[in-house]
């Protein structure tokens, strides 16, 4: 199992060529001898689902995406599979997504993946199937310059028979991700999914280098009347994390998310578990507008990550170091 902060190839590419610039170096050859900024301590993307009201109407296609996220100072796109389900081999389709996401200098990051299946069916010809169902967005995936797909653990059966249904669904499907260098990552999306030891303990049972998780702040519910706790949920996760969602439904008059403390969660996520990716923006509520609730979201992550580098800085002070 990879740390939580632990890079590919294709995600430390993702990253962008001045983001690696600032990384790599203090000082620039040639320069006035003025010290570059430090890189940042995460990269904000864009979760397409943030957009489905419009998207369903729409007022925005998939391929208009690229160019909402470059408008709104986002770095990275989070695709959804169902505002482009027929488009997943059609090469014409997805190089002008990729030459869209080129001119706007925007990065694919993964394809959450939805309606192809229990990756954890009981039965082992559906299961098989369901896997399947996934391999051409694997394949899309690799086509757009992504470094995963998101998918679900859903089963049936008891604790430990879900355990190890998912588990063998998610290492088929990994063994197909290696062949196109694509992880698999999997979000806490309702039923014992939602459970973190419960989906910590699924991920762990995969044994394969390409399983992740996509800890999503707001996805904790794992029945009508189970809340598994967010925080402890998320840091349980962790460990196994390639991307974060950070889920928003609501703000007050500060910015503050309401279901969610973000200082606290992005501490966890940040700060405890050392995490430098892609941070998705995914607002789900209905009290703003789409585009605001991405603005709130945008903002209030970029005020808990100003706060954290500066907490950071000031620690390594303190230790000398």
């Amino acid at each position: 199992m990879q740390s939580s902060h632990a890079v590919d190839r294709r995600q430390f590419l993702g990253l962008g060529a001045g983001l690696l610039g600032a990384a790599c170096a203090s000082r620039l050859p040639g320069s006035s001898g003025v010290q570059q900024p430090a890189p940042p301590l995460f990269v904000l993307s864009l979760a397409e689902w943030s957009f489905h009201r419009a998207l369903a109407g729409k007022v925005m296609t998939n391929l208009d995406f690229p160019a909402k996220a470059r408008e709104l100072g986002i770095d990275g796109v989070e695709y959804v599979n169902s505002f482009f389900k027929d488009k997943a081999r059609d090469e014409k389709y997805l190089t002008e997504l990729q030459k869209r996401c080129a001119d706007q200098g925007v990065q694919s990051v993964l394809i959450m993946c939805d309606g192809e299946g229990a990756l954890g069916d009981a039965d082992a010809a559906a299961r098989k199937q369901a896997v399947e169902n996934h391999h051409r967005w694997v394949e899309a995936a690799a086509r757009l310059g992504c470094h995963s797909i998101r998918v679900n653990a859903q089963s049936s059966g008891s604790y430990e028979e879900q355990q190890k249904l998912a588990a063998d669904g998610l290492r088929q499907l990994c063994e197909y991700g290696d062949k196109h260098n694509i992880n698999v990552l999997v979000e806490n999306h309702g039923g014992l999914s939602s459970n973190g030891k419960w989906l910590s303990g699924t991920l762990a049972m995969v044994k394969h280098p390409r399983i992740g998780a996509l800890p999503d702040f707001g996805n904790f519910r794992v029945s009508a009347t189970e809340e598994y706790d967010r925080y402890q949920g998320t840091d349980e996760l962790m460990p196994f994390a390639r991307g974060v969602s950070a889920k928003s439904h609501a703000f007050d008059e500060r910015g503050e998310e309401t279901r969610t403390d973000y200082h606290r969660m992005l501490e966890i996520v940040v700060v405890k578990h050392g995490y430098r990716g892609f941070v998705g923006i995914e607002y789900e509520g209905d009290k703003h507008s789409e585009q605001e609730g991405v603005v709130l979201t945008r903002d209030l992550l970029r005020k808990v990550r100003a706060e954290l580098a500066a907490k950071l800085t000031a620690s390594q002070k303190e230790t000398g170091r």
